[in-house]
C-alpha cells in the first residue's frame, strides 16, 4: 500500500520530509514567539535596534544625541564662491520642547548660517576662522532659542569651492 503523501523517488522523499521539517519548525517557532509576546512585560521593548543606549545603564537620565537636521548648507560666498557646509550639535533627547523647538527652527538656523558665511569680507574667506565662525554662528542661534541653548557646534564637510576654478 502506498502512502498519500510520499512521492515515488528516494530523492523526492528525502527532499519531502527536509521540507516538513522546515515547515514544521517554523510552525514551532512561530507559536513559542506568540507564547512569549502574550507572557512579556508591554513597558519595554523585546528589542532595540541601534538608536540610544538606555539611560538606565549609565546611572544618568541624559539620552545625549547629535543634531544634524541642518543638512549640507551650499552657501554663496562674496567672492562668487560657494561654501558647502554641515553643521552638527548635541542636544538632550529627553527635552522634548527642546527637540521641537529644534525641529521648528532648522529654517531660521539656515538662514543664520547662510547669512554669517556671505557677509564675511573677500580677504577672510580664504582662511575662514573656524572657531570664531562656531562661536559667532552659536550666539546667533541661541539668541533664536527661548525652550534651551546649544552648548557646542560641529562643522563637518567644510570647503570652499572657488568659482574661478
Amino acid at each position: 500500500m502506498k502512502k498519500p503523501f510520499l512521492p515515488s523517488t528516494k530523492f523526492s522523499k528525502t527532499f519531502y520530509i527536509i521540507l516538513l521539517s522546515i515547515l514544521g519548525s517554523l510552525i514551532l517557532l512561530i507559536i513559542i514567539g506568540t507564547v512569549f509576546g502574550l507572557a512579556r512585560s508591554r513597558t519595554q521593548p523585546l528589542l532595540r535596534l541601534g538608536g540610544a543606549v538606555r539611560a538606565e545603564q549609565h546611572g544618568t537620565q541624559d539620552d545625549i544625541r547629535v543634531f544634524a537636521g541642518l543638512g549640507r548648507l551650499r552657501i554663496p560666498l562674496v567672492n562668487s564662491s560657494t561654501l558647502l557646509l554641515t553643521i552638527a550639535f548635541p542636544y538632550n533627547a529627553n527635552d522634548t520642547a527642546f527637540m521641537e523647538e529644534l525641529a521648528v527652527k532648522v529654517g531660521d538656523f539656515r538662514v543664520i548660517a547662510a547669512g554669517y558665511f556671505s557677509s564675511l569680507p573677500e580677504e577672510n574667506i580664504i582662511q575662514i576662522n573656524e572657531e570664531a565662525a562656531k562661536q559667532e554662528i552659536l550666539k546667533r542661534f541661541n539668541a533664536n532659542l527661548r525652550l534651551g541653548s546649544i552648548e557646542t557646534l560641529y562643522f563637518s564637510d567644510m570647503m570652499v569651492i572657488d568659482a574661478n576654478f
